[in-house]
């Protein structure tokens, strides 16, 4: 652990003091992605008793009460500000809260900036009953993913998550259990430690999904550390911020024993849309498809001349192969890559194929 400084900033370092002073330490555009499960401000009036009258271990910590709507708003817009300031610009947030303070959350990041790309549910396996039988059982919590602005190129593991769901596209609802059992962290009074710990399983998909190995991940609200446990092992950096001396010497210990992921088994699924990009025009300076060389229609309908700078000639138009594609067909756009084929051993096949020999080639072939 150790205090703030202005110098040079530390990494894979829990920093222990006030979420704003510690932000606003922290250089401009200096992490790839920020998670923050702030306080709700559940606004608990009194003791939460069981049917059976014994008490339910609540959020009733000093950290999550306020004066009003008003005071939580302004400590919301300004760690808020402080974490927009420290992104880069293709960065993204992640804020998890409950119906008790999401709402207020998602209009602040609006107003201040930031672009809303989803609203992810996690609905819970394990939910806590509703026990005074007023209201339907909370089974899930709201997780908000934000860019910092409607044109930021921002980063989604799209292909990662959809191996992740059995080849299915990831949806915005996540069903997980909570944090209990052994991963449930206990003090020495054998109580849980923190109210509020949320399962590794969770972290583990969120930064999976936005981040890259070596990226940045910045937790201003640490507790026990699991952010930082789920970064270390998927082989991301992380910065730390908590000011309870006692949550933080249970995350360094936590993070401590946590054994990260070797290279082999952090690479994540890329499909077509991350890999590197190649146009038609270097197949043919390297050689694959020479100038002279026929394309062909999947049906050997039209033939098209290759050219020298890459066009391609057809039914007397020039111009790429997405123009020439989509004017034989008489069409308003045309994927290229996918109309045009080449012949290789009495076959046609689509020149897409022809891009991996040239990443190969130019050393930039998706690991």
């Amino acid at each position: 652990m150790r205090k703030s400084a202005k110098s040079a900033v530390a990494l894979d370092r829990l920093v222990v003091g006030d979420c704003l002073e510690e932000l606003n330490a922290l250089p401009e555009n200096h992490v790839d992605l920020v998670f923050a499960d702030p306080p709700y401000n559940l606004q608990l009036d009194g003791e939460l008793l069981r049917p059976n009258n014994t008490r339910v271990d609540g959020v009733d910590n000093d950290w999550d009460k306020f004066s009003g709507f008003a005071a939580y708003d302004d400590f919301t817009r300004d760690w808020l500000t402080a974490c927009r300031r420290v992104l880069k610009p293709e960065g993204s947030l992640w804020v998890i809260g409950s119906y008790h303070n999401i709402f207020r959350v998602g209009a602040i990041l609006q107003d201040l900036g930031y672009w809303i790309l989803n609203d992810v549910i996690w609905r819970k396996t394990n939910p806590m009953p509703n026990f005074r039988g007023r209201r339907f059982t909370n089974a899930h919590e709201t997780m908000i993913w934000a860019s910092l602005g409607s044109d930021a190129r921002y980063t989604f593991n799209y292909e990662a998550m959809k191996a992740l769901n059995d080849d299915l596209q990831m949806r915005s609802d996540w069903l997980l259990p909570i944090c209990s059992g052994g991963e449930r962290l206990k003090g020495q009074d054998g109580k849980k430690a923190h109210p509020t710990q949320k399962p590794e399983a969770l972290l583990h998909r969120v930064i999976l999904a936005a981040s890259e190995p070596g990226g940045v991940v910045l937790d201003p609200f640490f507790g026990t550390g699991t952010t930082g446990a789920a970064a270390k092992r998927l082989g991301r950096r992380w910065i730390g911020i908590e000011r309870d001396k006692a949550y933080a010497r249970i995350a360094i210990k936590r993070i401590e024993n946590t054994t990260p992921l070797d290279a082999e088994s952090l690479a994540v699924s890329r499909g077509k849309r991350g890999a590197p990009r190649v146009p038609f025009g270097t197949l043919v300076e390297l050689g694959i498809l020479a100038p002279g060389a026929k394309l062909y229609d999947p049906r050997a309908k039209h033939a098209a001349k290759v050219r020298a700078d890459g066009t391609i000639a057809c039914d007397g138009a020039q111009g790429s192969i997405h123009k020439i594609g989509a004017h034989v067909q008489g069409a308003m756009a045309c994927n290229g890559w996918t109309f045009w084929h080449y012949e290789a051993g009495g076959e046609l096949k689509p020149i897409d194929e022809l891009r991996d020999e040239a990443r190969t080639q130019l050393g930039i072939a998706p690991s």
